[in-house]
């Protein structure tokens, strides 16, 4: 439905149960760089995020705060959620709130036209309710230990606490006539889910037979109220998921909906099967098309295991950012860890990397090239013949991160991009322009070399900026380029020629040491 060269790209929104950690902050790192990226490749690009602010974890956080749970929600708005995407430069073109009124409204609509057309249903459910993961669960989802503190209980493995029982009259979405349709999703668009170990679980579960979803609540009352029954309300993923659809205009705005829809779902792993299954069988129910892509990527590990506020291993970004800076946050995660598997946190880890490949790597790179200009051609880049070699490097370069962003491969794009630092800093090394600098008679091929040199670095500024936007911008204006940085696109070789005026440049990546780091 969406128009050529749009994309639309969402992050989960996320619960406002507590203040976000690193592993949210993945979430939307990873998110608003293909966002970036897909902005300076040319494609209409629309960014959401947001925040998911109903169900029964939210009343019960919010009670034991002695407060409502709007007035939770708020506070947490307000002094976590949107600050953090500050503090870690996320780009987003909109801010979703599971209790805007545009999102409710729509969310009312919708389940009024399944109801009408027959999709949903009364009926009685039993069963095994994790009040955290706000989920009925399966035996297969459970642990059942014998001795420690939960002994004898059944155990959510997500979140490692006893699950409760629950009875109550719900209403139920005939989520069982989709199974099908779904399987038949996934054969005809092998992509729909990524990477194959998400979709492999996917389709594994959904051959198992599903059963219909409980859709409403009458236990408690914080949530859009059911059309229809006032006194129940919508069962929060239910609610939740519909947010991508609301944010871009369904049920208020079809142009706006036509012009953005399908989108492309960046989720955690955990949450795969809610957006693989469950939204895109809503979707079909309401003759909608499904999602373009759903891609689940694995988990932050500290210790062994996934980060958790409630396990004491949560980290906020602001702990990293306040010494390291968002350029080497938003760096780090995304080229040390594969995009789509776990990845093991550590802060040696990240101050060895920031060392290595920013300070010692990019950023020394940087100040060695604008230093030379200065030094050597009074700060005016020569307008020169370029190696071929680099040239050729720079479009291999281009292309294969260009490629690897079309598959979600972060990871692998930003090891395409070092290629090119790894060589120009080699280039530097070999060319020596120090020695040249002695020799009149090597005056023009001290031209050459620091031409290529120039455009080079300005090539890693512009295939950078959607990872690093603060670092290559201040590189950007050092080389006295022309045109903002976000317009240069990171589709094609970028190209330009000599005769700019460089200015000085002070370290991108300042060095620091581990002990501060660690503190």
């Amino acid at each position: 439905m969406s128009q050529p060269g749009s994309f639309y790209i969402t992050t989960p929104i996320f619960y406002v149960n507590d203040v976000p950690h690193i592993g949210h902050a993945y979430t939307e790192v990873a998110t608003d760089v293909l966002a970036r990226w897909h902005r300076q490749s040319g494609d209409d690009t629309w960014l959401l995020t947001g925040t998911d602010e109903h169900g029964q974890k939210i009343e019960r956080t919010a009670a034991a705060n002695g407060v409502s749970p709007k007035a939770w929600a708020d506070k947490l708005v307000a002094e976590a959620w949107l600050p953090v995407l500050d503090t870690i430069d996320i780009a987003n073109d909109d801010f979703i709130r599971t209790t805007d009124e545009r999102h409710e409204t729509a969310v009312a609509k919708f389940l009024q036209q399944l109801y009408d057309e027959g999709h949903i249903y009364e009926g009685v459910y039993e069963g095994y309710y994790c009040v955290g993961c706000e989920e009925y669960k399966q035996p297969d989802d459970l642990e059942h230990p014998e001795d420690g503190e939960f002994a004898g209980h059944f155990i959510c493995k997500i979140h490692s606490r006893p699950v409760e029982i629950l009875k109550e009259k719900n209403y139920f979405f005939r989520m069982s006539d989709f199974g099908d349709a779904l399987l038949k999703l996934y054969d005809e668009q092998p992509d729909f889910v990524q990477p194959d170990s998400v979709r492999n679980e996917i389709i594994q579960f959904v051959k198992q037979g599903l059963e219909d979803l409980s859709i409403s609540r009458s236990s408690f009352d914080w949530g859009i109220k059911v059309p229809w029954d006032p006194t129940h309300v919508v069962y929060v993923w239910f609610d939740a998921l519909l947010n991508y659809a609301t944010a871009v205009g369904w049920g208020s705005d079809t142009e706006q909906f036509r012009r953005r829809w399908p989108a492309v779902h960046i989720v955690g792993k955990d949450i795969a099967r809610f957006h693989a299954v469950i939204w895109p069988a809503m979707l079909m129910a309401a003759g909608l098309p499904v999602p373009a892509h759903v891609f689940g990527h694995g988990w932050l590990l500290v210790g062994g295991e996934k980060m958790s506020k409630s396990k004491l291993t949560g980290i906020a970004p602001a702990q990293i950012t306040d010494v390291f800076g968002s350029d080497a946050f938003r760096y780090y995660f995304l080229s040390a860890i594969t995009f789509g598997q776990d990845g093991s946190f550590s802060w040696e880890d990240l101050s060895a990397r920031y060392q290595a490949e920013l300070a010692n790597g990019f950023g020394n790179l940087a100040s060695r090239v604008i230093a030379m200009i200065e030094k050597y051609r009074d700060s005016v880049v020569p307008d020169a013949t370029r190696d071929v070699a680099i040239v050729d490097l720079e479009k291999n370069v281009t292309d294969a991160a260009h490629a690897a962003i079309g598959t979600f491969a972060i990871h692998e794009a930003l090891a395409s991009i070092e290629r090119l630092v790894d060589a120009l800093n080699g280039y530097v090394t070999d060319q020596a322009p120090w020695v040249l600098a002695k020799d009149p008679a090597q005056s023009e091929r001290l031209d050459q070399v620091l031409a290529t040199l120039a455009h080079g670095v300005g090539t890693l500024a512009v295939l950078y900026s959607p990872v690093m936007p603060q670092a290559t911008a201040k590189l950007w204006a050092a080389l006295g380029e022309s045109g903002a940085l976000l317009e240069q696109r990171v589709d094609t070789a970028w190209d330009r020629p000599g005769g700019g005026t460089v200015s000085p440049l002070d370290p991108l990546f300042p060095r620091v040491e581990v002990e501060s780091a660690n503190s």
